[in-house]
């Protein structure tokens, strides 16, 4: 009896494992095609970041520059921050003329998105 039993259980042992096969086979690729759109997708992201990152840096430089060759913003203690394209401007000022000109001098640059002037004036 015992015999029995155990040669009609490793046939249907068997079939089981046969019919899992493919389901783990399709589990298996899945997952490495899902990793796969992962890795891309975290290298996208990386290279967009780094992007943005550079141009951020640009805008900043041209800012810094524009600041410097205006004569009414010349020489004022100004920092120049970008984020995403938008400019933060900090620093103490002598009036709200220099004030309003820095703004003016960073919006009108060429790639910025948007000017947050935090510029103090005694």
């Amino acid at each position: 009896m015992k015999l029995a039993l155990g040669t009609s259980l490793l046939p249907m042992l068997l079939l089981a494992l046969a019919m899992t096969g493919p389901a783990l086979a399709q589990s298996a690729s899945q997952s490495m095609h899902e990793a796969g759109e992962s890795a891309e997708s975290a290298l996208s992201h990386a290279y967009h970041g780094t992007a943005i990152a550079v141009n951020d840096s640009a805008l900043t430089a041209k800012v810094k520059t524009a600041l410097h060759d205006d004569k009414v913003t010349t020489g004022a203690d100004i920092h120049v921050t970008t984020v995403a394209g938008v400019v933060t401007l900090r620093g103490k000022v002598a009036s709200s003329d220099v004030s309003s000109r820095a703004e003016k001098l960073a919006q009108d640059t060429t790639g910025v998105k948007g000017v947050n002037n935090k510029l103090q004036i005694p």
